[in-house]
């Protein structure tokens, strides 16, 4: 069977599994109370634990050129161990068309991946370590616009895609009272369906028998059949229309006719990183279904804790990336000038290496600052902060702050920015504990 017969036959039925849609009750519940600053909303995790030093001081050249202003000269004992990556497809480094923090915090909580990424997403630190694979106990910023926009959408109007699969589908929706996975984002990780073990698993749809496929399908409609219910406050469960879930299917299967086994759409040698496949999908998300609010990771730097030569490889491949999406912002009716991109690290990563010495002689990076804000490796908590978008709305070339000790902006800052850009910060219940965007850092970058 050739592959297009087998998309039009199996596809959807396989990835029918891999995301669906929430669907909320028609009508309004909550009245916009704020005035949009635009209609779309980016926030990139340029995750994996990105070390200031590397990135907005420089330390090793800039390594970030799509991003950052500036010509400083690569350490000479990494450049030549550096994959070549194509000039960036913007005018300008990313930063003239908006605002940088270069003094941003993840300021209190455990620097775990999973911790920084939770905290982006909820807007509030946690003090604790967090049970991996859990959903948090406070609302996701999928949630609070799910509930709290008016007029409501679905799904498809936000949607979370991260890197790798382990525990960030959980961070699609909390375990908050009056939240929940009716207020979720739609969720896909790339790399876990078009490679590796997924792209093997619906390649072996091939090799069914017509009973074994029938099976399969009988056991799809079973499952829709606990699912494809109408929404009833305080149910438990997902739910979602067949019409809404067949959208969704017949993106997974054109993306997957479209990335075939080592296909190469940007064109980058040797090949794409995963954190670029992972930007690619996105893109094709925003261009399909032109989403509200989508927020998309990256994690390959985290090679960082055993090899800083890959360490800074990655990070201008994830650099490169950043470009590209704003590019394809930019080139996209109904996104462009009506978008802005939020960029930012989860956490940094530390001033001391540790153990592992790589092919260069250069040390390696861990990621160590505890929950108490004065014990650890601070350098671990030093992040930065981009807000791009329209001349008309973003402050164009500014630089607010430098990485000193009176840091300007917080991770937690970051959620309640979304909110009050897409015009509902208003309507957020103040038990969760947001910023309040009268003081929030990240003010400074708007008009």
């Amino acid at each position: 069977m050739k592959r297009r017969d087998f998309i039009k036959q199996a596809g959807i039925a396989a990835a029918g599994a891999f995301a669906v849609p929430y669907i909320l009750p028609s009508g309004r519940l909550f009245a916009a109370t704020g005035a949009r600053k635009a209609n779309h909303v980016v926030f990139c995790l340029y995750a994996g634990g990105v070390r200031n030093l590397e990135s907005v001081m420089k330390a090793d050249g800039n390594l970030m050129t799509a991003m950052l202003n500036g010509t400083e000269t690569i350490s000479s004992n990494i450049i030549g161990s550096l994959d070549p990556i194509p000039s960036s497809p913007l005018a300008l480094p990313l930063q003239n068309y908006g605002t940088l923090f270069p003094g941003f915090r993840y300021k209190e909580g455990p620097t775990g991946h999973f911790n920084g990424h939770t905290v982006a997403l909820t807007g509030a630190y946690t003090t604790n370590d967090i049970v991996i694979k859990e959903n948090p106990k406070v609302p996701t910023i999928f949630e609070y616009y799910r509930k709290h926009n008016s007029p409501q959408h679905t799904a498809l109007n936000s949607w979370w895609v991260a890197n790798t699969l382990g525990p960030y589908p959980a961070l699609n929706y909390s375990n908050a009272p009056g939240y929940g996975a009716a207020y979720g984002a739609n969720f896909i990780a790339p790399t876990a369906i078009y490679t590796g073990a997924g792209q093997d698993t619906i390649e072996n749809i091939l090799n069914l028998s017509n009973n074994e496929r029938d099976a399969m399908l009988n056991m799809r409609s079973f499952v829709n059949q606990n699912f494809n219910r109408p929404y009833v406050e305080g149910s438990a469960g997902v739910t979602n229309t067949e019409s809404e879930a067949a959208l969704i299917n017949s993106f997974i299967s054109d993306t997957f006719l479209q990335y075939q086994p080592n296909s190469n759409p940007w064109g980058i040698v040797p090949k794409m990183s995963n954190d670029m496949l992972n930007v690619f999908f996105a893109e094709e998300i925003l261009k399909r279904f032109k989403p509200e609010l989508l927020v998309v990771n990256m994690q390959d730097v985290d090679v960082c804790h055993f090899d800083f030569t890959q360490y800074a490889n990655n990070l201008r491949k994830a650099d490169y990336s950043v470009a590209h999406l704003w590019n394809t912002i930019q080139n996209t009716p109904g996104l462009a000038n009506d978008t802005i991109l939020i960029v930012a690290p989860e956490h940094g990563r530390n001033l001391n290496g540790n153990n592992s010495i790589d092919v260069n002689g250069r040390p390696a990076f861990d990621h160590t600052a505890d929950v108490n804000v004065m014990q650890g490796d601070q350098t671990a908590r030093e992040i930065f902060c981009m807000v791009v978008g329209p001349s008309s709305v973003v402050q164009q070339g500014q630089v607010i702050g430098d990485n000193t000790n009176l840091p300007i902006g917080h991770s937690i800052e970051i959620v309640p920015a979304m909110a009050n850009i897409l015009g509902f910060d208003n309507d957020i219940p103040l038990s969760f504990g947001l910023t309040d965007w009268n003081s929030n850092s990240l003010k400074q970058a708007f008009l």
